[in-house]
C-alpha cells in the first residue's frame, strides 16, 4: 500500500478539556522533533486526530521508529487520506490488505460526517464484500485476524489497517521540569522514563568521585542520558564532583550513618541545581527496602531538609519489574556495564537501616558542608544532548 499519511490517535490528552489545545500543540511539537530527519513531513491537527502527511521521499520506517518514542500517543497507523467517494475508500481499503495473509477480518467504519450517503453499516458491508471477493477470508466481528479501519470526516476519509501502539501518557513538557538524581545503575533511568511519561521534562544530575574512582560512571551516565534524550529530544546533564564532600563526611560521621549523610548531601546539591534550572521537583530511583539506605526511616532522614517535592516512581516495584522496563526502554545494557559508583566509595560493612533523627541532626550540626557545596558547583560539568533521528 502506498501510504500518504500517518493517523495519530491520543487518549489522555483528549480528556484535558479546556487545556486540550495546549496539550495538542505540545504533542505536535514533539512529533515534529521526533520525526526531524525522516524526510518531508507535515503535521496537522484535525477531527481529534493528528495527521502526519508524508511523501514518496519520506522514510516511513524512520517515522514509525520515531513515533514509538513520543509520549502522549495512544496508537498510530500508516494509512491514506482519500476523497470522500466510496470507490476511493474501497480502493484504499483493498490496498491496505496487500501483503497480509489472514483467515478472518472485519471492516470498522466511523462516520463523523452524517451527510455521507452511506451509513457505517452500509460502508462496512460494501467494503467487506470486496475484500471477500479478493481473499475469500471469513468475517469475524469479535476477534478478527485483520481489521480495516475507515473514518469519514467532512469531505475526506481516512483508511488504515496496521495500528502501532504508542507510549501513551502525556507529551513531555506539559508538566514542567524536575531534576533526576541519575546513577549509572538500572533504577534511576527507569524512574526518569516514567516521569517523562507523565509529561515531566528531566534535568539530569550525576555525582562522581574521580579520581578515586574511574571515569566509567560518568561515561555510563552520558550514555544513559543519550538514550533517554530520544524520549524528550533535548537534555542537560550536570556532572558534580563528590569526592571532597565524601571525605569530609567520612572524617566526622561514624560508619553506619555515612551513606545517609552522603545522600542528604546529594539531595542538597540536586535542590541547588533545581533552583538554577527552574525545576519544581526532584526525582529519585529509590525503591523501598531494596538497599540499606532505602528503608522508610532512612528515606525520611535523607529527605527531611529538602523543600521541593521528591518523586520516587519505582517505590513499589520489585527488581524484576525494573529490569524488564529498563530492557524495553533501552537502558539496561548500559546500566550493567562495569563502573565504580561514588555510592560504593567509603561504604561501611554495616550501614544503619533505621536512622534515628536525633542522631542525624547531631551529625549534621557537626558538618559544615556549604563551602564544599559551593566548590562542587563551581567545578561541575554541564553537557547538552540533542536527539537526532538517524533511522
Amino acid at each position: 500500500m502506498q501510504y500518504n499519511c500517518f493517523i495519530i490517535h491520543y487518549a489522555e490528552v483528549a480528556l484535558k478539556r479546556g487545556n486540550r489545545p495546549y496539550f495538542e500543540k505540545k504533542l505536535v511539537k514533539n512529533i515534529k522533533s521526533a520525526t526531524k530527519g525522516c524526510g518531508p513531513v507535515e503535521v496537522d491537527r484535525r477531527w481529534g486526530r493528528i495527521l502526519l502527511m508524508i511523501t514518496s521521499r519520506t522514510d516511513v520506517d524512520g517515522v514509525i521508529a520515531a513515533l514509538k518514542t513520543v509520549f502522549g500517543i495512544a496508537y498510530f497507523a500508516p494509512g491514506c487520506i482519500v476523497d470522500q467517494e466510496i470507490d476511493d475508500i474501497a480502493a484504499a481499503a483493498l490496498a491496505s490488505i496487500e501483503g497480509h495473509s489472514f483467515e478472518t477480518y472485519k471492516v470498522a467504519t466511523r462516520r463523523a460526517n452524517k451527510h455521507f450517503h452511506m451509513n457505517s453499516v452500509e460502508v462496512n458491508i460494501h467494503v467487506a464484500d470486496l475484500i471477500w471477493e479478493k481473499t475469500k477470508a471469513g468475517v469475524d466481528l469479535k476477534n478478527p485476524d485483520f481489521t480495516v479501519f475507515i473514518e469519514i470526516f467532512d469531505d475526506v476519509a481516512l483508511v488504515f489497517a496496521h495500528r502501532v501502539e504508542g507510549q501513551g501518557g502525556l507529551p513531555v513538557g506539559v508538566s514542567s521540569r524536575a531534576v533526576l538524581l541519575l546513577s549509572s545503575g538500572i533504577d534511576s533511568p527507569v524512574a526518569g522514563f516514567r516521569m517523562m511519561k507523565r509529561g515531566v521534562r528531566m534535568v539530569f544530575v550525576h555525582f562522581h568521585s574521580a579520581p578515586y574512582t574511574s571515569t566509567a560512571s560518568k561515561k555510563n551516565a552520558e550514555k544513559l542520558v543519550e538514550i533517554l534524550t530520544k524520549y524528550q529530544f533535548n537534555s542537560t546533564l550536570y556532572t558534580i564532583p563528590f569526592l571532597e564532600i565524601q571525605q569530609h563526611i567520612t572524617s566526622i560521621v561514624p560508619g553506619p550513618y555515612r551513606v545517609i549523610m552522603y545522600r542528604r548531601a546529594m539531595y542538597a546539591l540536586a535542590e541547588k541545581i533545581a533552583d538554577l534550572s527552574h525545576c519544581n521537583a526532584l526525582v529519585s530511583g529509590e525503591n523501598v527496602a531494596q538497599v540499606a539506605s532505602q528503608t522508610l526511616p532512612n528515606i525520611r532522614a535523607i529527605a527531611e531538609d529538602v523543600s521541593l517535592p521528591i518523586f520516587r516512581p519505582l517505590s513499589s516495584f520489585d527488581k524484576k519489574e525494573i529490569i524488564a522496563e529498563a530492557r524495553i526502554i533501552g537502558t539496561y545494557e548500559t546500566s550493567i556495564e562495569p563502573y565504580e559508583d561514588c555510592c560504593t566509595l567509603f561504604v561501611p560493612e554495616n550501614p544503619e537501616t533505621r536512622a534515628k533523627l536525633p542522631v542525624v541532626h547531631e551529625l549534621a550540626a557537626k558538618l559544615d558542608l556549604e563551602p564544599f557545596y559551593a566548590q562542587a558547583l563551581e567545578n561541575m560539568e554541564e553537557k547538552s544532548f540533542k536527539f537526532e533521528n538517524t533511522k
